[in-house]
């Protein structure tokens, strides 16, 4: 939204966290004094789509989903966990095993309900409504980046000119916002943020906790084959008749 009046001195990402510069809805709209940026109108949720509130439902604004294979969701909610609550020093809350977090993500016990209901929500709607919902898997962004950043730019209104793209900007925002430069800033490595309530910092969270790898299949490195078979079994049963699914793509030549 900003590639045309930001220059890449002074891009907000580099001295600020990407959470800082689009706020999340269910944590920093409940202070008294939300930091909206009416000049870059975005927000962030975690919220499934029949929980978000009917006042954007409504609105037509465009959301952009983005999803992930299930066993490296899990693999990844669950060492962020483990680093939120060393980090907060809470040490009256055990550290959970990765046994007990594929139990209780197999129940469908998580942060915002059952991940397969997360995901046909959102699925679902941009089935019926593709002009306003964009669902987009990770390992796509990953596999094709250049090709998704042009697509979520035209999606939301912001298309890239042909001399933007001959003058590689497109590749600018790659270099910019790939996983291994945003982990490296220093902002990533020694930063923090406070999550607030009725004004009041509750909890600090360190920013590297937000970055581990980024990788498509580390749950290869942490879940045993049964594991992750009865986790594919899950949610092919869970998703069977939507039409998603999650065989991570060969490279394309697209």
């Amino acid at each position: 939204m900003t590639h045309s009046n930001v220059s890449d001195s002074t891009n907000p990402l580099l001295t600020r966290l990407s959470h800082e510069c689009v706020p999340f809805i269910e944590i920093d709209f409940r202070s008294n004094s939300p930091k909206l940026n009416l000049d870059v109108p975005l927000v962030a949720t975690h919220i499934s789509y029949t929980s978000l509130p009917k006042s954007i439902i409504n609105s037509g604004c465009k959301i952009v989903y983005l999803c992930r294979d299930p066993k490296d969701v899990l693999v990844s909610a669950w060492h962020y966990i483990r680093k939120v609550l060393v980090n907060a020093e809470v040490s009256a809350m055990e550290d959970i095993s990765l046994e007990d977090a594929f139990e209780f993500f197999c129940q469908g016990l998580s942060f915002c309900g059952p991940y397969w209901d997360h995901l046909l929500g959102y699925w679902r709607a941009s089935s019926e409504s593709p002009e306003r919902i964009l669902f987009l898997k990770y390992e796509d962004l990953k596999n094709e980046t250049g090709y998704w950043i042009k697509k979520i730019a035209q999606f939301i209104g912001y298309p890239f000119s042909l001399e933007e793209e001959d003058k590689g900007v497109v590749q600018k925002i790659i270099d910019l916002c790939n996983f291994e430069n945003m982990s490296s800033l220093e902002v990533s490595k020694n930063g923090m943020i406070w999550l607030e309530k009725n004004g009041v910092n509750t909890m600090e969270i360190k920013n590297n906790t937000f970055f581990r790898k980024g990788k498509v299949g580390d749950w290869k490195n942490h879940l045993t084959h049964e594991m992750a078979m009865q986790l594919d079994q899950i949610f092919e049963q869970k998703l069977t008749g939507s039409g998603l699914t999650f065989n991570v793509p060969p490279p394309s030549s697209r």
